[in-house]
């Protein structure tokens, strides 16, 4: 890269950086900080929806699927798609009603303190593990781009990431996910497809030059895509990090179209990403590391300048991911382990610093896993294997099928967490066995046990409930 390429970098990482502390300003009270004071409209909604969704993993990711077995690769970002448009038509009047700050909240309403406990830990792992997959994707670009070595890219750009989230909350994620909703947006599709395209000759260009089995859909295999389906639709469905931006839509109508309209963006992003990711196995055959197939084909396509934006937009995508999921894992430390078990007695201004404390130290424990563990996809099936495993039973059920006990559903989340772990050492995580295996031993858990040790008093979560919820700093 030359000199005017690293300057658009570092000038983006600095704006991000000073967008970031603006908007800090704004976090004064605990739902600014957590839910940014419930108040996007859609535009803002959207944006961050789509930013949160749209990541490092979607990006470097699915250039990789696509580089390896072309179209077929937009599977992985396709079923996130799916998973927001289903949350839209099917929960998001419910979890909005509920007025509540993390799916754990939730679950202790409907069941117990103990389905609260073990849930947040589950779903903390869940959100950690998605910070760790952005953070690997910045090492790895920066390390193409820029020549640094992995551990240094982690450090400067993750450490902007944690900074900003530390100290505005979701407002800084807010502010700053616009901005990289835009950049992103401009980089994938009004640059670096088109010239991508161009490089290979055009789509007619790129038909002659693959085989035909880059343009099937299918090329993955049935067992492929429906483990894509199953980690990544429900994993959205139940993720407490997208439930967090539903939180911070300023209505109802606001929450639903938003998502509607990210799965839709999904949908593209997925086609585009994939097509580029095609084009870089044209243009370069035999990349040592396919998870560099789309900052390799930026360097190698893209003007001195126009390179630079490109770079950006993806450091955007991972960045925005990034930063909505470490608050989230703060969220649910803070508000369903430390506020609810350990100082309950809290006020804004301590849960305030207690929140900042906690976010910084998942964000450099995440970076410390990233530096660990190196690969995204991995990382990835690893989080949402033990989210969609553990947790997409108690939820649904919990609001679908009023004889589910609490004592089921604890039992459930610790049985199905357990097998995932031990079916992912023993299978490996690119296995769809581990998740049939959590979502079998969930499913017959929670029944079975609802049978047995059924409550005495039931909670209606079907009901609309008027005004906010308990606070959160007990």
């Amino acid at each position: 890269m030359n000199g005017i390429d690293v300057s658009v970098i570092v000038l983006y990482l600095l704006i991000i950086a000073l967008v970031g502390v603006l908007g800090a300003r704004r976090a004064k009270t605990s739902e600014d900080y957590i839910v940014a004071g419930r108040n996007l409209n859609f535009s803002m909604y959207f944006g961050c929806i789509a930013a949160l969704t749209l990541g490092g993993a979607a990006t470097i990711g699915t250039a990789k699927l696509g580089y390896q077995s072309g179209i077929s690769g937009i599977w992985f970002v396709t079923s996130q798609g799916i998973g927001l448009i289903l949350l839209s038509i099917f929960l998001a009047k419910k979890i909005f009603n509920l007025r509540v700050l993390t799916i754990s909240e939730m679950l202790e309403k409907r069941f117990s303190v103990e389905a609260r406990l073990i849930s947040s830990l589950v779903a903390a792992t869940y959100t950690t593990m998605l910070t760790v997959t952005q953070i690997i994707g910045i090492g790895s670009v920066l390390k193409v781009w820029l020549g640094w070595n992995f551990t240094l890219s982690i450090v400067v750009a993750g450490g902007i990431v944690l900074l900003y989230t530390v100290l505005g909350g979701m407002w800084s994620v807010t502010m700053t996910d616009i901005v990289q909703f835009i950049v992103m947006s401009i980089g994938i599709f009004v640059i670096m497809l088109p010239m991508s395209l161009s490089k290979v000759g055009g789509l007619a260009g790129l038909q002659e030059k693959l085989p035909s089995t880059y343009f099937d859909l299918s090329v993955m295999g049935g067992t492929d895509v429906f483990k894509s389906l199953l980690l990544y639709a429900l994993g959205i469905v139940v993720g407490q990090d997208v439930w967090q931006r539903v939180f911070t839509a300023r209505s109802l109508k606001t929450s639903r179209y938003g998502m509607i309209a990210a799965g839709g963006y999904s949908f593209l992003y997925a086609i585009t990403v994939a097509l580029i990711g095609m084009c870089a196995f044209v243009a370069l055959p035999g990349l040592q590391d396919p998870q560099n197939a789309f900052a390799s084909m930026a360097i190698h396509t893209l003007p001195a300048g126009v390179l630079g934006v490109v770079l950006a937009g993806v450091l955007s995508a991972l960045m925005s991911t990034a930063s909505g999921t470490l608050i989230a894992s703060s969220t649910l430390l803070v508000n369903d382990i430390i506020g609810r078990f350990f100082l309950r007695q809290m006020n804004e201004k301590k849960f305030l610093v207690v929140s900042r404390i906690t976010t910084l130290s998942v964000g450099i424990f995440a970076m410390i896993c990233a530096l660990w563990i190196q690969d995204i996809l991995v990382a990835l099936d690893i989080a949402f294997a033990v989210l969609s495993g553990a947790l997409f039973f108690p939820i649904i059920l919990g609001f679908f099928w009023k004889r589910v006990s609490a004592r089921a559903v604890f039992y459930s989340i610790m049985a199905s967490s357990v097998v995932i772990l031990v079916s992912l050492a023993l299978e490996g995580t690119t296995s769809i066995v581990p998740i049939l295996y959590g979502l079998a031993t969930s499913g017959i858990t929670i029944v079975l046990f609802s049978y047995l040790f059924p409550d005495s008093v039931k909670v209606n979560m079907n009901r609309e409930e008027e005004g906010v919820s308990q606070t959160q700093i007990m």
